[in-house]
């Protein structure tokens, strides 16, 4: 007899206990204190920026504009496996249960950080209003509801295959979250939320009524759920060994320019190795990307020239600190153990990638600091960026590493 509420007790728990035991190794160190130094630096330099607004400062589209991201990022969170592809297909009528709980813990986990986010941000509406937080709580509440809005759609575009679809669910939801919650942290008339409300709930009806002899994308489901834990393991793999990581390739032929540049050489064979590694596998390329344009806009955005310096150092570290599982990115793969290289070539190549893409990183630091016409901090930006990646590769990396 198959029992759905045991199935889904047993794939969450399971899931939870995985998380749990790589956590303990992620925050069982230095990155505490890191991560401790990182919020305060970072709250201290928010309530001086916050200090510096005036009341002409649009904050509720400032905020809407975030707070819209926050609430269309909506995934839910399915615990599925890849076997689930053969033996759950043919009990997807019975599964209905399954995934309602899916989605309440979703929806509980992604509201907390929702909480988190407005929390954070209603220091700047109160500024410009008048330091009034009263509307905290009725904010929360009706983002709440549009944060449930979002999972119910997500879910239903799960039934398409098409990308198009997927693509224009998120331009489309993006924006009326957006406009939803700039009309709310407005306080505009009722009659306008009501509105936006009613074509949202339109929006969810159009998809209700043509899925309703569709059925679910398990092939999506899985891959999606596989891509969001890869992510969490490839962060663990830095602590201890991960065994559940699975390596994921994409082509990027735009890229071989930089690949064509590397000399055919004997002692380049680990370089051309860690680089084709860092530009097609797994988020390598990616995580850098993300972290520059933060780390720059962060950089603009902040008027304190010391913590220019300190926030590019700080994005510097967890850029640097993110990539080092890349050491190990080949190390179960045999035919890497029979490259009749030695190994100080191994090591000075992974040492040498890892340094050129930190100084790149800082150089676009710096840059966006000499766009708002500090030549003189930028400068000292880029001489403190530098020293920074040296330490952190020859030292803090090597003996992380201990290669």
């Amino acid at each position: 007899m198959f029992d759905e509420k045991k199935l889904w007790k047993d794939r969450a728990s399971g899931r939870m206990k995985d998380l749990g035991r790589y956590l303990r190794y992620i925050f069982n160190g230095h990155l505490v204190i890191v991560l401790l130094f990182l919020v305060g630096t970072a709250a201290f330099y928010y309530q001086k920026w916050i200090e510096t607004l005036s009341t002409d400062f649009p904050a509720e589209l400032f905020l809407a504009v975030i707070i819209g991201f926050f609430v269309t990022y909506s995934p839910v969170y399915n615990f599925l496996l890849e076997a689930d592809r053969v033996f759950l297909l043919p009990l997807e009528d019975k599964l209905k249960g399954y995934f309602l709980r899916s989605g309440i813990a979703s929806f509980v986990f992604q509201g907390y950080i929702l909480l988190m986010v407005l929390a954070i941000l209603m220091p700047i509406y109160a500024h410009v209003n008048n330091n009034s937080f009263s509307p905290f709580i009725p904010f929360l509440v009706v983002l709440l509801i549009a944060k449930g809005w979002n999972l119910a759609v997500t879910w239903k575009i799960h039934y398409y295959i098409e990308s198009s679809v997927q693509r224009w669910d998120i331009v489309v939801r993006f924006f009326l979250n957006a406009v939803f919650s700039y009309l709310l942290f407005k306080q505009a008339n009722l009659i306008l939320l009501l509105i936006i409300a009613l074509i949202m709930g339109f929006y969810y009806y159009s998809f209700l009524a043509r899925t309703k002899k569709m059925s679910l994308k398990w092939d999506q489901l899985i891959d999606h759920e596989e891509k969001r834990m890869a992510s969490f393991y490839r962060l663990a793999n830095m602590f201890t060994d991960v065994p559940k990581l699975k390596d994921t390739v994409k082509r990027r032929k735009w890229l071989d320019l930089f690949i064509s540049r590397i000399p055919f050489s004997h002692e380049k064979t680990y370089l051309y190795l860690f680089s084709r590694t860092f530009l097609r596998s797994s988020d390598y390329l990616g995580l850098f990307l993300r972290l520059t344009v933060l780390g720059a806009l962060g950089i603009y955005f902040i008027s304190f020239g010391l913590g220019q310096i300190l926030l590019s150092s700080l994005f510097l570290y967890l850029t640097g600190f993110q990539l080092l599982p890349l050491w190990n990115h080949h190390q179960n793969k045999l035919w890497v153990d029979i490259y009749p290289v030695a190994q100080k070539y191994k090591t000075a190549s992974f040492y040498f990638l890892l340094m050129i893409i930190l100084t790149i990183q800082a150089v676009i630091f710096a840059l966006f600091i000499m766009i708002k016409g500090e030549i003189f901090i930028s400068l000292l930006a880029l001489f403190a960026g530098l020293g920074f990646s040296y330490i952190f590769v020859y030292f803090y990396g090597k003996n992380r590493l201990k290669a």
